[in-house]
C-alpha cells in the first residue's frame, strides 16, 4: 500500500506544491510549526532515509537547500532548521522549517492552524522565490 506521502506525489491526494524535479517532491506540511514548515520527500518510497543510495542521499540534500533558500527569501529567519524524524510517516522525508530560535524546532509545540487561503499564500510566496 502506498504511503500518504506517495498518494501525493501521484497527485492522489491535494497539497501545496513547493517544487519537484525528477526524484524528489517538496510541500507544505499541513501541520506547521511555523508558517514555511516545508517537506522534502524522494519520489521512491523508502522508509528509513539512511536506506537511500549514497547518490539519492547526497541529491536530496542539494535538492532541500533550493528550496531552503527559497524558504529564506520568503520567510525572513535566523535560519532554516533541518530535521529528520521519520516515525509518523514510513516514507523518509526532511523537514524545512524557518526559526528565529531553537525552540521553534520543537515538534511538542503546538501546530499552527492555517485556512486554505493562508497555505496556497505561503506556497506562493516560496515558488516566487525559487
Amino acid at each position: 500500500m502506498a504511503t500518504i506521502f506517495s498518494r501525493i506525489i501521484a497527485g492522489e491526494i491535494p497539497c501545496y506544491k513547493i517544487a519537484e524535479n525528477e526524484k524528489f517532491f517538496a510541500f507544505l506540511d499541513i501541520n506547521p510549526l511555523v508558517k514555511g514548515h516545508t517537506l522534502v520527500v524522494p519520489k521512491q518510497e523508502v522508509d528509513y532515509i539512511f536506506d537511500l543510495s549514497d547518490e539519492d542521499l547526497a541529491a536530496m540534500h542539494v535538492f532541500a537547500k533550493k528550496v531552503a533558500r527559497a524558504i529564506e527569501k520568503a520567510f525572513p529567519c535566523q535560519k532554516v532548521g533541518e530535521a529528520v524524524i521519520g516515525l509518523e510517516v514510513p516514507h523518509a522525508h526532511i523537514h524545512l522549517i524557518p526559526i528565529q530560535k531553537e525552540s521553534d524546532m520543537l515538534f511538542s509545540n503546538p501546530k499552527l492552524k492555517l485556512s486554505d487561503e493562508e497555505f496556497k499564500s505561503i506556497a506562493q510566496a516560496i515558488n516566487s522565490s525559487l
